[in-house]
């Protein structure tokens, strides 16, 4: 029976897969162009898988030699001799794997010369790349894998200039040639800096810049999360709502291929197995998926594991996205911005609208938490208070956001009261979600609304078994500001389908009146905390 897979490529057959036709088309196109290209995606993002289910693709009409740098050891990049005779026997090694019909025997010859030649340099095994092109039954379509594992060394930049030359050649001079070069990895190789190592001497322009802009989509669509999902379904017949389920998924990781598997595997065998569910049907439901969400955000991994790396080991991108979290100011997308650029490419953010958001909710709540358990340290008297205080606001397993409002308001009063304005815009929104976080944690999840995120105005969902409440946090401008987002609140509400929301107001006049009460808004009810 098949399986979600979150370890290595996926294969049709062996795991459930979203439909990735239409990537693979946009691909094949610019293949058919004759294009050079990079695909350059952040960790575990379906490289490989589409790799593999592209050279699968182009196999029914060119030569495709698939090859994996991070097969070459360090010993490969000692000199360009070692990188020429470790390519050549990698290369010879793909040939000799392809059915006669697609290579022929004079073209074979050409590489195993190549393999044994003990004077092999980049000048000489180009030479007879571009022979075996020539004497190809077929076009060649050359396609590496993990090529930014080998960017940290002078004879790959000069491999990619050896690239370049033979692209600009077959244009200009009418040489035999690759149909394509595909070189896919984290980092982009057509700029390469940051994965030369600090106390070296290096070119920091990648020499590979005839490469044509790759914007294919890679992320997984609604459609090819619901198509994976009813392929499930016919195999386990749980009788989930799929479109339902297809949408949290998406909603949660805006289809970020390895987030989507492992939210499936974990309802599948995790979920399916936990009380109170017990069954694949009780799991594929919004509770089930809930808790999935869960043990996801707790649980350590190899991509939260190189999130974290990251982090470590770039101090600008961590005080970039913790900016971007926390103090609800509008970061434009600037391509010069080194921070911006290596949040971008490790996928933590995207760009909508020229400005950057975190790429999916999953991301977005690990960061959170991450920068509130360091804040735990800094500001430990709230964050105990809320720890203390936890079981008053559980009344028969159910969550009383009114009484965790009520309390709030005290807690903030009392440590920061005398704060102004200024301290709301940096931590006011840390503080909240700091006196949040012990309440739910190891039972509830939150996540912040990307629609109403501003300096202004947040809206915090929170799911606690079953149950959503929203509460929107905001800085209090006056009477008629503070009607308008009462009604704005209330509209919001209808869109979740709930009768009463909350509102956290940050009001810093000396002659305000804290406390909690409740105010009618047509149909809804909202709860109104003031501090």
């Amino acid at each position: 029976m098949k399986k979600f897979n979150t370890a290595g490529p996926c294969i049709a057959g062996r795991h459930y897969m979203a439909d990735i036709t239409r990537q693979l088309k946009e691909i094949y196109a610019m293949i058919a162009e004759g294009c050079y290209f990079t695909i350059c995606r952040a960790r575990q993002y379906g490289k490989t898988t589409m790799l593999a289910a592209l050279a699968k693709e182009l196999s029914e009409k060119y030569c495709v030699i698939s090859l994996d740098f991070q097969k070459f050891s360090q010993d490969c990049f000692a000199d360009e001799r070692s990188f020429c005779r470790a390519f050549a026997q990698e290369i010879c090694e793909e040939a000799d794997r392809l059915p006669l019909h697609v290579i022929q025997e004079d073209a074979l010859q050409i590489l195993d010369a190549l393999k044994e030649d003990d004077g092999l340099n980049l000048h000489s095994l180009f030479q007879g790349l571009r022979q075996f092109c020539e004497q190809s039954i077929r076009q060649v379509v050359l396609i590496a894998d993990e090529a930014d594992s080998a960017s940290n060394n002078q004879v790959f930049l000069d491999f990619l200039a050896q690239l370049r030359s033979c692209y600009l050649d077959r244009e200009l001079k009418n040489r035999a040639s690759f149909q394509s070069v595909i070189l896919a990895g984290l980092y982009d190789v057509r700029n390469v800096k940051r994965k030369i190592r600090l106390d070296e001497e290096h070119k920091v322009n990648s020499p590979w810049n005839i490469a044509a802009d790759f914007e294919t989509d890679m992320s997984l669509s609604k459609d090819g999360i619901f198509g994976m999902l009813l392929d499930y379904e016919s195999d386990y017949h749980t009788g989930m709502d799929v479109y339902q389920m297809s949408a949290l998924l998406y909603d949660y990781t805006s289809g970020y291929p390895v987030l989507v598997s492992r939210l499936c595997r974990l309802m599948d065998e995790k979920i399916s197995r936990m009380e109170p569910y017990l069954s694949k049907k009780e799991a594929w439901t919004p509770a089930g998926f809930q808790d999935a969400v869960r043990l996801l955000l707790a649980e350590k991994n190899p991509l939260f594991d190189s999130m974290t790396g990251k982090l470590s080991e770039y101090p600008q991108l961590e005080e970039m996205l913790r900016s971007l979290l926390f103090s609800g100011k509008s970061i434009v997308y600037n391509p010069d911005d080194e921070a911006a650029d290596m949040a971008l490419m490790f996928g933590f953010v995207k760009v909508s609208g020229g400005h950057l958001v975190t790429s999916n909710r999953i991301f977005e709540t690990r960061l959170y938490n991450r920068f509130l358990a360091e804040s735990e340290m800094q500001s430990s008297v709230i964050y105990k208070t809320a720890l203390q205080d936890k079981n008053q606001f559980l009344e028969n397993g159910r969550l009383n956001m009114e009484k965790v409002l009520e309390r709030f308001v005290e807690v903030f009063d009392e440590l920061y009261g005398s704060e102004g304005e200024k301290f709301y815009e940096e931590d006011g929104r840390r503080f909240f979600l700091l006196f949040l976080r012990p309440v739910i944690n190891g039972t509830g999840n939150y996540y912040i609304e990307s629609r109403t995120r501003n300096l202004e105005r947040t809206d915090v969902i929170v799911d606690y078994r079953g149950e959503q409440f929203i509460i929107e946090l905001k800085i209090w401008r006056g009477s008629a500001y503070h009607e308008k987002g009462e009604r704005q609140l209330a509209e919001y509400l209808s869109h979740y389908h709930l009768k009463k929301g909350y509102l956290l107001s940050f009001n810093f006049n000396k002659n305000k009146t804290a406390g909690v009460k409740r105010v009618q808004i047509g149909e809804k009810m909202l709860v109104e905390a003031v501090v």
